[in-house]
């Protein structure tokens, strides 16, 4: 049986304390109930098997990842947002509905038929000052907006090998499956003079590594000259602007008393996120669906990260289930008309789905936005035709059943859900909590197509202890020993104690002995000395028993009324 909880709330820091507490224990928690299936961390959260040097290093990461950066320490001079987190939002780290315009010239008579204008393809928002603006050019004619993508697992997608992804290329098409993804190889500017490697990052693959990322995204976001890209863009290519806008020396990005950079910081936030939640984790029809339609051609499910020794432990060894080949493949209609080093403008890297039940915008210029969620599965399937590799896909969608779209959607839906979340509301809490015990009570076999599949976290047909060590870890909120027998609240209903009231706390508890401040079953002087030390305001702690925001003589009655054994 379970030991007392005195807390399980599931703040994000407090599940990752707990599962690095489990992970020092033992590789593979187990118990009387079997094996322990750890909860996937909620959206957001660091990877659970960080050390805690690396979770310092999350924390202080995520802290100036919403930081906005003055004008004095290099923002600039024209910037699109002065913030990472302005950008990717949903969550810290997520992605996002903010769109960037890109611009440039096209000339279909020119050998070259797109031109990168003065200034880069970026057409940034503001300026620090009043006639720093950079403006679209008039000989521009074309433009095209990407929304911001989300980070969320980026750490474990760039320790994926790169073998791995070519593994899965087919550039001429030589099985005659309409699908031609190749892997577009590109530099590491993070590390100079590195052999290429497959790129897996941004909306064409352009970008291998994650500090890479993060130091194309400051200078080109935020005008944060870095350790990866030093110089700054001039607004229109203008170096007289440049020079008459900014006077912060490059590189603007310096190291911390620490020895970190700003690019540094950022980049632990990222790398070290884990990937978003999949609940049920696997045996949905819908997953048969997807297949059947040929989505998992691109979509590729799961990939193993490199055990390179070189690696942390927590991206080492890892599976990964991004639903992305990270190819670069023709979307024919679909395409943006951007070409981005080897990409030309009809080639999109395959999206990864990881979190797709999460994303409030879809496709690379948020054109499906709004609605539920099934309008904009349906919308941005439907975009994937006509012409293009995805149009077979498309089309055989389209025709399809609706109890197969049913299950389609329902298998989508669990990319990004986390485990026990049954109003898929990001949080386990007492709601969750009774869907939890009506599906424990449930006297059939629980398939993962069921609603109560996702209580069901080691899918073995039923909810029952071993799935409830798994719902303590995820629960979010307070789960006390009422009695103090050394059996949580939550143990206790489970096995059977009433609670007609569904508050989480079993009916037949004594009521609580108000003063025992230290839970010694004696209300006496050392409670009494708790109490005088919080006297005065005190809004929310133990000693103001009547809750009016003060430790006053009202509390002190209510504590002298119970004295003595308790």
């Amino acid at each position: 049986m379970l030991r007392h909880r005195t807390s399980t709330i599931l703040t994000v820091a407090g599940f990752t304390t707990v599962l690095a507490m489990m992970a020092t224990a033992s590789p593979s928690p187990s118990s009387s109930r079997g094996v322990l299936v750890e909860p996937n961390p909620p959206v957001g959260s660091p990877l659970p098997t960080l050390t805690p040097e690396q979770q310092a290093l999350f924390w202080e990461g995520r802290v100036l990842y919403s930081t906005p950066i003055p004008i004095e320490d290099g923002l600039g001079p024209v910037f699109n947002k002065s913030n990472c987190r302005s950008c990717h939002s949903n969550p810290d780290g997520g992605p996002g509905n903010i769109a960037v315009t890109h611009f440039g010239r096209v000339d279909e008579k020119s050998k070259n038929p797109f031109e990168v204008l003065p200034g880069g393809t970026i057409k940034q928002l503001v300026s620090i000052a009043s006639g720093c603006e950079e403006v679209l050019p008039p000989e521009a004619n074309f433009t095209t907006e990407h929304i911001t993508p989300g980070m969320m697992g980026y750490g474990l997608v760039e320790a994926i090998l790169d073998s791995d992804i070519e593994a899965n290329a087919d550039p001429l098409d030589a099985d005659g499956d309409g699908i031609s993804g190749r892997v577009h190889w590109v530099n590491d500017l993070s590390t100079p003079g590195s052999p290429i490697r497959a790129g897996r990052f941004g909306w064409k693959s352009i970008i291998a590594t994650v500090e890479h990322f993060s130091g194309d995204a400051s200078l080109m976001e935020m005008g944060l000259t870095n350790q990866v890209l030093g110089e700054d863009e001039a607004p229109n290519g203008d170096l007289a602007l440049l020079a008459a806008c900014d006077d912060v020396p490059d590189p603007e990005d310096h190291a911390d008393a620490a020895g970190y950079t700003f690019v540094d910081r950022v980049t632990h936030f990222q790398r070290y996120m884990a990937a978003p939640p999949q609940s049920p984790r696997s045996g949905m029809t819908g997953e048969t669906v997807f297949n059947d339609l040929g989505c998992n051609a691109c979509h590729v499910a799961s990939y193993t990260t490199s055990n390179d020794p070189s690696l942390e432990a927590a991206l080492r060894n890892r599976e990964i289930r991004p639903y992305s080949d990270f190819l670069l493949h023709d979307m024919g209609l679909l395409g943006d008309g951007l070409p981005q080093g080897d990409a030309t403008g009809e080639e999109f890297r395959t999206t990864p789905l990881m979190g797709v039940a999460r994303r409030l915008a879809m496709l690379h210029d948020g054109r499906v936005s709004g609605g539920t969620l099934d309008d904009r599965l349906r919308a941005a399937i439907l975009a994937h035709g006509p012409f293009g590799e995805g149009a077979a896909s498309a089309t055989a969608f389209q025709n399809m059943d609706k109890n197969d779209e049913f299950e389609l959607f329902q298998f989508l839906k669990s990319l990004g859900r986390a485990d026990f979340d049954q109003n898929d509301d990001d949080v386990i809490d007492l709601a969750d909590w009774t869907a939890f015990l009506d599906c424990a009570a449930i006297d059939v076999t629980i398939t993962p197509d069921m609603t109560c599949g996702i209580a069901d976290i080691d899918q073995d047909g039923d909810v029952d202890e071993a799935d409830l060590a798994s719902f303590l870890l995820a629960y979010g909120d307070d789960n006390g020993d009422c009695d103090n027998d050394g059996v949580s609240n939550l143990e206790e209903i489970f096995l059977g104690s009433p609670d007609a009231d569904g508050d989480g706390v079993p009916d037949d508890c004594p009521a609580p002995c108000l003063g025992d401040f230290n839970g010694d079953g004696q209300i006496n002087g050392a409670d009494l000395g708790l109490m005088i030390a919080a006297w005065g305001s005190c809004s929310g702690c133990p000693e103001d028993l009547n809750g009016d925001g003060l430790v006053n003589g009202a509390d002190l009655g209510l504590m002298i009324a119970g004295w003595g054994a308790c």
